[in-house]
């Protein structure tokens, strides 16, 4: 054995005993990460989506709510949400928040998400964020502190987010603390 003799670069000799040549060409099995799909999944966006072709509505985008199979309030965009909602009615019962986007022509696609729903009566504000840890309570409406608190929304060691739909119509999102 020559003490000159050039020696294999460590990171060669693993890669070739990997199967894997650097110069491109790969033999052996595909890592498990090549095709770039690693960590969790996103949670699911929507719990429905379908299309349905409604020639008179104009405009591209259309969000709404529908409160009930009868009442829809629409949040965005122009026109009557109502042949949007009962496709995606087949799928999806109220109260469930929706987007729907023209793909072309006369067909949209709709999307709908379920959603909890609180009448809050005498309640002013479009916007309440209730956080209540033991018998701790902050308020906020509107961005703007406040004393007291709002039973309806109240939940154990948890933040409640509402925000205003329509009239005493809250939509209401909470999260653990």
């Amino acid at each position: 054995m020559s003490l000159f003799r050039k020696q294999e670069p460590l990171h060669v000799k693993l890669a070739r005993e990997g199967g894997i040549d650097l110069d491109g060409a790969q033999s052996g099995p595909v890592p498990w990460d090549a095709s770039g799909i690693h960590g969790l999944q996103r949670p699911r966006e929507w719990d429905a989506v379908t299309t349905v072709d409604v020639p008179e509505l104009a405009g591209d985008r259309l969000e709404f709510v529908a409160l009930s199979s009868e009442k829809l309030v629409r949040v965005e965009g122009v026109g009557d949400p109502g042949p949007l909602a009962a496709a995606l009615g087949r799928e999806l019962s109220p109260p469930y928040r929706a987007e729907a986007v023209r793909r072309g022509g006369t067909l949209w696609a709709v999307a709908g998400r379920r959603i909890e729903i609180a009448d809050l009566p005498g309640v002013v504000g479009e916007e309440i964020e209730l956080a209540v840890h033991g018998e701790e309570r902050t308020l906020r409406v509107d961005g703007d502190w406040v004393e007291g608190s709002i039973p309806a929304l109240e939940r154990p060691d948890h933040v409640v987010r509402a925000r205003r739909i329509a009239g005493e119509s809250w939509e209401v999102e909470s999260a653990a603390l």
